[in-house]
């Protein structure tokens, strides 16, 4: 009895470890992440709350945008509520595992018997969706999946979080097929509790194994399951899977302006403002622009770096775009990749305290910014409100007010209202002609 007890908190102690280790890291990488986020230029969009919780609610609690693609949409409702309902489960897994119970919610009686089977049943979905997700990505071969950007690590990406999900699922439901054998057999500390839907089909496989070897399946199977979640946690920072945390303050913090409305550029205002009238006076704690547009990430404002760390790869921004649909560079998604991909690289080089001779400019080429024709597309498809068309028109600021590199057809356009006041090369005289025609 003295060698279960000791064994017991032996267990306690290495669940404990490992459930410390897995929280603190996590909570590591969710501090970097942040503080990259705020790398950002500041932007107040602390307006109308009631507006943006109702905004939260409908787009990212209810994806009230996902079932624009009615397949898709389901498929990943399911996920997503198999996500977090399930997670129920792994508060009880986990103060099992701390305080050495078994099913410490059972004396909920019937409420439990009901959840339990819920679970099941919801899991059973999550892994038959999962299936359906991983064949419609390597089998189907949908085109949004298969562009340029998507080769690589990020198909890879896609494949071991659907892989995961698949077998944690299944851990799940061999445990739980254990678990009513050896509560049929009235072993100790297994608990009469719970319905059992889908996984009392896994039953026959492993019946007729001995008492010790199921005590032995259900806890690898236990333990497989809890550190898989562990695990999986410390992934998703790390992955385009991240976006199931970041999709609330995202939609929370989208902008209630029209989506057509762009931002006016107050430097710009400010500076006109000034060289106009010799009597003005600076505003209070006006320092003059050190740049015009987006360099480099810390450009952007924090919610547009906030856009890139949510975005979930899934591509109906770029297959929703006119010009990547007919054939011209741009891939609004890879605008959203990109800008990820050198946020991290800006974050690293601050932890390692070095520099690097990038910008943002190195990963998104002119041609990919002047192929969009500012028609928010992208915008209005993306599932949780990402907006890469600012991003664009920040980068294409910088390129005209500090390189002086706009397309020809534009730097023509600039000369004649330069020179005519009009966008055409008319004279002074003649530029209102065109009402008389």
């Amino acid at each position: 009895m003295m060698y279960i007890c000791i064994m017991q908190w032996i267990s306690q102690l290495i669940f404990l470890f490992i459930l410390g280790a897995g929280v603190w890291y996590f909570a590591k990488q969710v501090k970097t992440i942040r503080r990259n986020i705020f790398l950002g230029r500041k932007e107040d969009l602390s307006d109308q709350p009631k507006r943006r919780w109702a905004q939260m609610a409908r787009v990212a609690l209810g994806q009230g945008k996902m079932t624009k693609k009615p397949v898709a949409g389901i498929l990943h409702i399911i996920v997503y509520a198999g996500f977090v309902l399930i997670n129920i489960e792994v508060m009880e897994i986990i103060i099992d595992g701390l305080a050495g119970t078994h099913r410490v919610f059972s004396f909920l009686g019937e409420v439990y018997d009901l959840a339990i089977g819920f679970f099941e049943i919801l899991a059973f979905l999550v892994l038959v969706a999962c299936v359906i997700l991983i064949l419609r990505r390597h089998v189907l071969s949908i085109a949004r999946f298969k562009k340029p950007e998507m080769k690589g690590w990020p198909t890879k990406d896609a494949l071991i979080i659907l892989v995961t999900e698949v077998v944690l699922m299944g851990a799940l439901l061999k445990m739980n097929a254990a678990d009513q054998i050896l509560q049929s057999r009235g072993v100790e500390h297994y608990v009469q509790a719970g319905t059992f839907p889908i996984s009392q089909f896994i039953v026959p496989l492993i019946d007729r194994f001995s008492t010790d070897f199921l005590i032995a399946y259900e806890r690898i199977a236990w333990w497989f399951h809890i550190i898989g979640i562990i695990v999986f946690l410390n992934y998703l920072p790390k992955s385009k899977h991240w976006h199931i945390v970041m999709a609330f303050p995202n939609t929370y913090y989208t902008p209630l302006k029209p989506k057509g409305e762009l931002a006016n550029m107050e430097s710009v205002t400010t500076e006109i403002k000034l060289m106009m009238d010799p009597n003005a006076t600076p505003p209070d704690d006006y320092e003059a622009p050190e740049g015009f547009g987006a360099k480099d990430v810390q450009d952007l404002s924090w919610k547009n770096l906030m856009d890139a760390y949510t975005c979930t790869e899934c591509g109906r921004c770029t297959s929703a775009c006119p010009a990547n649909l007919t054939g011209k560079a741009l891939s609004p998604r890879k605008i959203m990749m990109d800008t990820r991909d050198r946020l991290e690289e800006v974050g690293a080089n601050i932890d390692n305290n070095s520099t690097d001779e990038k910008n943002l400019h190195s990963y998104v080429s002119s041609e990919e910014l002047w192929a969009c024709t500012s028609c928010n597309a992208c915008v209005d498809a993306c599932p949780i409100n990402l907006n890469p068309l600012d991003i664009i028109v920040q980068m294409r600021q910088y390129k005209v007010m500090e390189e002086s590199a706009a397309p020809t057809e534009l730097n023509n356009m600039f000369t004649n209202l330069e020179n005519n006041g009009a966008p055409w090369q008319f004279s002074q005289m003649d530029k209102a002609n065109w009402r008389d025609s």
